[in-house]
């Protein structure tokens, strides 16, 4: 098959939720306002890590990077569905539904990540107080937040560079509100199983290859936890470690459906509530979850709302 057949489809068109005007108005005012709030909770973070120079600690400043991951995360993807719950043509560009499909899945890989090295941090903290802050320096944690973004913007780059040179000169309809590897792939007139697979066996491995290493690094937590004296300790330590591991599998377990689980009797609806979930459901969560919870960057918050009023009075 020439080039000129492989550039036929210039564009695909993003079916998103199908339904009267009236749903269109109601799911966009609820997918805005989450956004919104994902946007306000993650950037108020950003901004007390960045102006208390209490929290210049590692911990706060992978709670900064991740919570700017987040507002990547979900602007790669909520914009466009928002626009195309108002305008009747959903269409996206050729290049734009890879461009997104490439910015989804490496921020995607790139949050894994980041939860890896958070899990870490708190092993060090909790279950090897004494050696954490001659571990989890401010070179170490550069260096691990550096790798993080690296290898997860590295590591789909050539599976979906492979995918984009498909021959894709049929139907352009992807029943779905981004575009996502399954759809991709069954509309390619001519589809390389290769390809696929490679794709499905990397996400497989990043997924579980995580999710053991988060596991393990709670169940050392948990273990050390379970050692200390206090019940007041005990009690603080397991509120802050039960939340982190709800967000974590939260966002894990719906993923795993996606992309480890064979979802083939799964039907369209169910792959965009599912996707909804973790791509939009868990960054509004975790600013909540990770951060907003902790004392001390609740008075970090404080200081920079109060000097807001002040700066806007004035």
């Amino acid at each position: 098959m020439n080039k000129s057949e492989r550039a036929t489809v210039a564009h695909f068109v993003l079916l998103g939720f199908p339904g009267p005007w009236k749903m269109q108005i109601t799911l966009f005012s609820v997918i805005f306002l989450v956004y919104m709030l994902t946007l306000t909770g993650n950037l108020a973070i950003i901004c007390a890590v960045w102006w208390d120079h209490r929290l210049h600690t590692p911990m706060y400043i992978l709670l900064a990077n991740f919570s700017f991951l987040e507002i990547w995360y979900v602007t790669c993807t909520v914009p466009n569905m928002l626009v195309n719950f108002l305008w009747k043509t959903k269409t996206i560009s050729f290049s734009g539904c890879f461009t997104q499909f490439y910015f989804f899945f490496s921020l995607g890989t790139t949050e894994c990540f980041f939860l890896c090295i958070m899990a870490y941090d708190r092993y060090l903290a909790i279950y090897r107080p004494l050696h954490y802050p001659s571990i989890m320096t401010g070179q170490l944690c550069g260096i691990l937040v550096s790798l993080c973004w690296f290898i997860g913007f590295l590591a789909y780059s050539i599976p979906i560079f492979f995918i984009s040179q498909l021959p894709f000169c049929g139907a352009n309809i992807i029943d779905h509100f981004l575009c996502d590897v399954e759809p991709l792939m069954a509309l390619s007139c001519d589809p390389t199983p290769i390809v696929g697979h490679v794709f499905h066996s990397m996400s497989c491995f990043i997924i579980i290859l995580t999710i053991l290493y988060i596991l393990g690094s709670y169940t050392l937590v948990l273990r050390a936890v379970l050692q200390v004296p206090s019940s007041a300790g005990r009690q603080k330590a397991f509120s802050t470690c039960g939340s982190h591991l709800v967000v974590v599998s939260l966002f894990y377990g719906t993923i795993m459906v996606m992309y480890v689980s064979p979802t083939s009797d799964n039907s369209f609806a169910i792959h965009k509530i599912i996707t909804l979930i973790y791509s939009v459901g868990t960054p509004v969560l975790n600013p909540f979850v990770y951060s907003l919870r902790n004392k001390d960057m609740k008075c970090a918050l404080h200081h920079v709302i109060c000097g807001m009023r002040i700066i806007h009075s004035s």
